[in-house]
């Protein structure tokens, strides 16, 4: 009896290492027909900027030709991409987003 109390304490102190999950970035692509209205308002309902810091990625956008909007695990990265696309396309602008794995 007591070597099954034994094992049972064995096998709960083993503990599981597990890897931090790969991060990608969200990077909006400039583009000479969207408008930087529409760009901040994508930066604040999508990715959740406050009105200066979407101001301030828009122009990073305009000036840089893309900027990283935020960084989050695939699925995510992948949702708001389709996001800023959907949103682009029904408002009848080119506005493109992409995923790149952080380094």
């Amino acid at each position: 009896m007591a070597d099954k109390k034994r094992d049972l304490d064995l096998e709960t102190d083993v503990q599981t290492d597990l890897d931090k999950p790969k991060m990608y970035k969200v990077l909006l692509l400039n583009d000479d027909y969207t408008t930087m209205d529409f760009v901040i308002d994508v930066l604040m309902d999508i990715f959740a900027k406050d009105e200066v810091e979407a101001i301030d990625l828009m122009l990073k956008i305009h000036e840089k030709n893309s900027a990283v909007c935020g960084v989050y695990v695939y699925d995510i990265a992948e949702t708001k991409v389709i996001q800023v696309e959907n949103r682009a396309r029904k408002s009848e602008f080119p506005l493109r987003a992409i995923i790149e794995e952080e380094e």
